[in-house]
């Protein structure tokens, strides 16, 4: 399978980096000055190659436009999420004003590509829907607002997710309303993109479910409304759509064949696949075996994978790592999206971002080529049409779970036996892209995220680099000029490691962090390594490399806590503990060069107060105690990946 263009590419920039940037016919006396610059002008911030700025931005937002947020009470549209991402203050769908403390730099709506145009039917009563006996019940529901409309949305999804949507209800490509609806969202994504301000991109989410099993991906698209606008997007309902991946790449192939354009697919919540994510078998093909085209395949088109969102995180798994005490954060692990089916332990290892990697690195040592490479994004998947992660700006998932004193403790989804599969406090506020990028528009942030230089975070916007290499020394981290020193001595996250020269021994990393200027101090960064021993067996270890307050690591290896400053009585915290920056030049200690590995960075803050906190205080309310009111908020970086020579 031929590789994505590569001009863009990591080695490109890296070149550009370190590539004589002074010429002579510039001055007038270049004596000695190209050896005393050695190929760099004197300003250091001149004809740089690297991206110099990190964008923050959401991947994944629906309107009132997709069936379950606007059967559900959404009215905001993809005009009024523009506008709010731009950070103008709007009237949220249940009447309370809402705005940004900050504007995002990009942001892509992804409504649903299944039922474009249905929601509106339905709710007008338009006769085809009407006739029908499920569409007359929506209808009725739907307008009804509240507890009826939101039970009717999750009815909706659930008749979806099993493959039951009556014909009548069923829009897809082709349909008139479907035709319109996609237009007017390529419409108005024109209009509010402003390259150099607030970048938008079109796009649409791929909702394929098997039998209630989350398989989603969101598509999205470099080109403006010439390429991505001759197309109607791609369903999961044959005989014109597919709930296979690999009809969607073939899809996207044809679309790049027939337009020139470039596009990519973004995964999320393998956490509700019940280990279909990451599976080590096509479980469309009766668990066969995978193929290299598989794995290729996949690697070209999923080159970002959302790490974090409303639904729950997805870095890592308790029972999948228990040394790592950080792991069980905002965890969702009862079932997949419709709760048909409970969670066993042997489907874990198939959701989650670390195992995921892991399996990459097995499948890879099999098949020559690595279906699981992927770097990390945030989102928040909001279904409310607004993109709320500030823990005390949070407008939930769903128009139902927008500010109001039941919220928490309201019954999110039962089982078919009528146990409580979850509560709605699960539901995190959470989170956002960051992009390394030389600039805010379509083709630089895109590029990047082809590239992979991207990071996860649960909604806060600290800063965070990370480069590998074979060279790097302790006092790089001190360097104001540490991209410069990244970019030239080795490669950013999303890479692979160059090959090691004559007697290097060990892969070195320079990580750096730098606190939300309005968030929480850092209480550490650590690095993540995973790979495969030389017996096939997953292999994790996670080290602490910097980390604040002076803190010595106990006799069991590990850091004692950061420390606690939150007062749940407000709710607010100090930043009199923890560190407003931390680096490190760390070298791994364990490596085997003839076994395959990934790394990555992982940042947490020191404890604030979780959604919940502002709500019990702002609702005076006395919730139970086994509702969480504080957090640690985290980064995760793009992995850079280890390979043996040959």
């Amino acid at each position: 399978m031929p590789s994505k263009p590569s001009l863009r590419s990591g080695a490109a920039i890296i070149a550009a980096v370190i590539a004589p940037a002074v010429h002579a016919q510039d001055y007038d006396d270049m004596t000695g000055l190209e050896s005393v610059m050695k190929g760099r002008p004197y300003s250091p911030y001149a004809d740089r190659g690297f991206p110099a700025e990190v964008y923050f931005g959401d991947t994944h937002v629906h309107t009132g436009i997709s069936g379950d947020a606007g059967g559900g009470g959404t009215r905001l549209m993809p005009r009024d999420a523009y506008r709010f991402a731009r950070g103008e203050q709007v009237v949220s769908n249940t009447g309370q004003p809402v705005k940004l403390s900050r504007p995002l730099d990009f942001y892509m709506i992804t409504d649903h590509s299944d039922g474009m145009g249905l929601i509106t039917d339905i709710l007008n009563g338009a006769p085809n829907v009407m006739a029908d006996p499920l569409g007359k019940e929506f209808n009725r529901d739907f307008n009804a607002g509240g507890e009826a409309a939101m039970r009717a949305a999750q009815k909706l999804v659930a008749t979806f997710a099993q493959g039951k949507v009556p014909e009548a209800l069923n829009y897809q490509p082709g349909n008139p309303a479907y035709k319109r609806t996609w237009d007017d969202i390529v419409k108005v994504t024109e209009e509010f993109n402003d390259p150099g301000h607030f970048t938008t991109f079109i796009a649409f989410e791929w909702t394929s479910l098997v039998k209630g099993n989350n398989l989603h991906r969101n598509v999205i698209f470099r080109d403006g409304a010439d390429k991505a606008g001759r197309i109607e997007p791609y369903t999961t309902t044959p005989p014109i759509g597919s709930p296979n991946p690999r009809d969607l790449w073939k899809w996207l192939q044809n679309y790049e064949d027939q337009t020139g354009g470039d596009v990519l697919a973004i995964p999320h919540n393998g956490n509700l696949s019940n280990g279909m994510m990451f599976a080590l078998q096509d479980d469309f093909e009766n668990g066969a075996a995978f193929d290299t085209d598989y794995a290729a395949t996949r690697q070209k088109w999923e080159r970002l994978y959302e790490a974090t969102q409303y639904k729950g995180d997805g870095e890592a798994h308790p029972m999948l790592s228990p040394d790592d005490e950080f792991a069980d954060f905002e965890t969702w692990d009862w079932g997949n999206l419709d709760v048909s089916e409970r969670k066993t332990p042997e489907m874990l290892p198939g959701e989650y971002v670390r195992s995921g990697l892991q399996r990459g690195l097995m499948l890879q040592n099999s098949l020559g080529a690595n279906p699981y490479k992927f770097g990390l994004v945030g989102a928040s998947d909001t279904h409310t049409g607004i993109t709320t992660v500030d823990e005390d700006n949070f407008f939930g998932k769903f128009t139902a779970y927008e500010p109001n004193p039941h919220r928490a403790t309201h019954v999110g989804k039962k089982f078919a036996d009528g146990e409580v599969a979850y509560e709605s406090w699960v539901y995190s506020a959470s989170g956002l892209s960051a992009v390394w990028a030389t600039e805010n528009t379509r083709e630089a942030i895109f590029d990047a995220m082809e590239r992979r230089e991207t990071y996860a975070t649960t909604g806060s916007r600290l800063r965070l680099r990370f480069f590998g290499g074979w060279d790097f020394e302790p006092n790089d981290v001190h360097r104001r000029d540490l991209a410069l020193i990244g970019y030239g001595k080795g490669v950013p996250m999303g890479s692979d490691l160059t090959a090691a020269p004559e007697g290097a021994t060990a892969p070195s990393f320079l990580v750096y962090a730098l606190r939300d200027p309005m968030g929480a101090n850092l209480d550490r960064v650590q690095i993540v390594k995973g790979w495969i021993d030389a017996d096939g067996n997953p292999r994790e270890k996670v080290y602490d490399v910097a980390w604040s307050d002076g803190r010595t690591a106990g006799a069991d290896g590990k850091l004692p806590p950061v420390g606690d400053t939150v007062d749940l009585t407000i709710p607010s915290w100090t930043n009199t503990i923890g560190a407003s920056e931390l680096g490190a030049v760390w070298t791994d200690p364990d490596f085997d060069p003839a076994l395959r590995a990934f790394y990555y960075a992982r940042v947490i803050e020191i404890p604030t107060p979780r959604w919940t906190a502002y709500d019990a205080v702002k609702f005076n309310l006395d919730l139970p105690e086994n509702i969480p009111l504080k957090i640690q908020e985290r980064a995760y970086s793009s992995p850079i990946w280890y390979g043996p020579k040959g």
